[in-house]
């Protein structure tokens, strides 16, 4: 009985090890594919949403034209910020990465996850 708990352990922590060198491997991918999905344009204004427990904060967010936004993702899984109106689209944005863009055109842009369609906001730019 010790010696199957004990390999059941090690087969658990290897695993985990795993686990974490996949999840490690999958966020600093995800991390460069964020930052190269990025607008080159700069703004003097930066503005940052929240990712997290499953929602967007703020649910709205009112910024000038101009502006750049960037959605940080404190989530454990991926999400998306994708624009009904299909203005803007950030595809999968990994645990622990962020994605930007900038504020081009004035009016309220409605916008969810993909991945998780109840996750809803907006963005007014005026």
């Amino acid at each position: 009985m010790l010696e199957r708990r004990r390999v059941l352990g090690t087969l658990l922590a290897a695993g985990a090890a795993a686990w974490l060198a996949a999840a490690g491997a999958a966020h600093a991918a995800g991390a460069q594919s964020a930052s190269s999905a990025a607008p080159a344009a700069s703004s003097t204004v930066a503005r940052t949403i929240v990712i997290e427990g499953m929602q967007y904060q703020p649910a709205t967010l009112t910024v000038r034209r101009g502006e750049r936004i960037t959605w940080v993702n404190r989530d454990l899984v991926a999400h998306t910020v994708t624009a009904r109106d299909g203005s803007f689209d950030s595809g999968s944005i990994a645990a622990g990465a962020s994605w930007s863009t900038l504020a081009k055109h004035a009016g309220r842009v409605d916008y969810a996850c993909t991945f998780h369609p109840t996750m809803t906001a907006g963005l007014v730019v005026r």
